[in-house]
């Protein structure tokens, strides 16, 4: 049957004309999408394991264990008064999360080029996938860090948390902005030179010691100060641990600094996601 010049469709598909684009609205009818593709990476992490979702807990417990003994026992590295336990664990939880949405995201066109080459659906979709399973993630560990913090106050531990403690889930949209910017970024670049997965690896590795994770900001050199602040991340960590501990380095500006450079790299980051999931399919 011909097709009439009054016939109408329910979905139309085409071409991006906007590298800045965000269909909010297209993401919502997909909405049941995105929530069976979290399931599938959830299950997916966590199949066929012994100790399964608990994993989110072991994984930082461990890490914070072992940061004790070498940075903590062995380095004698100072913690801004802040207990030892809390202060490696509140590290280590927001670095997982950063640095989890980030390679999770440098892998979206690499790992999904079979399903993107099969069916249509917002590409986008999957980089939420990944920061909301790892958002899930932050979210029980941040339970166990609220455990350990009730312990300590219970235990005549005095913490003098600051009002910016209602600005979390800013720094929590801060994380997540920049490590899906980046991944969303790196994954464009996937696409075309293999290497850079290994890279961003490595490269996460090396970034971790370059971020106040396992030490406090104070003490770092002089000379050295500001090199580190210019990491992103850094006026997060150090932002977090001064607004529920009342310690640590408090510098606003160096946090507007981030929040700013966290927006940019993700729009620079959409910018180059949107343009190369337009041709990826004939590279991969």
């Amino acid at each position: 049957m011909a097709a009439t010049d009054n016939e109408e469709w329910d979905v139309v598909i085409s071409a991006k004309r906007k590298r800045l684009g965000f269909d909010f609205k297209e993401l919502r009818q997909y909405k049941d999408l995105v929530k069976l593709m979290i399931r599938r990476e959830f299950v997916s992490v966590y199949k066929q394991t012994i100790f399964g979702p608990l994993w989110f807990v072991l994984q930082p417990l461990m890490s914070t264990f072992l940061y004790m003994f070498v940075f903590g026992n062995i380095a004698q590295m100072g913690t801004d008064g802040i207990p030892q336990p809390l202060f490696y664990f509140s590290g280590t939880m927001l670095w997982t999360f950063f640095a989890t949405t980030l390679q999770k995201c440098s892998d979206t066109f690499v790992n999904n080029s079979g399903l993107f080459g099969k069916v249509y659906f917002p590409r986008f979709t999957m980089p939420i996938t990944y920061m909301v399973n790892a958002f899930f993630t932050l979210c029980i560990q941040f339970a166990v860090m609220m455990i350990f913090y009730v312990y300590y106050f219970l235990n005549g531990f005095h913490f003098t948390p600051t009002w910016w403690i209602v600005a979390t889930p800013l720094y929590i949209f801060q994380l997540a902005l920049l490590g899906m910017g980046f991944g969303i970024m790196i994954s464009a670049l996937t696409t075309k030179y293999r290497d850079l997965r290994n890279l961003v690896s490595f490269g996460l590795s090396l970034l971790m010691y370059a971020t106040p994770v396992v030490y406090p900001i104070s003490s770092v050199p002089i000379k050295w100060k500001l090199l580190f602040q210019l990491n992103p991340v850094t006026p997060i960590i150090e932002m977090f641990r001064f607004s529920f501990f009342g310690s640590g380095n408090y510098d606003i500006k160096m946090w507007i600094y981030s929040l700013v450079v966290s927006v940019v790299v993700f729009l620079i980051g959409l910018m180059t996601f949107n343009h190369n999931e337009q041709t990826f399919i004939d590279v991969v």
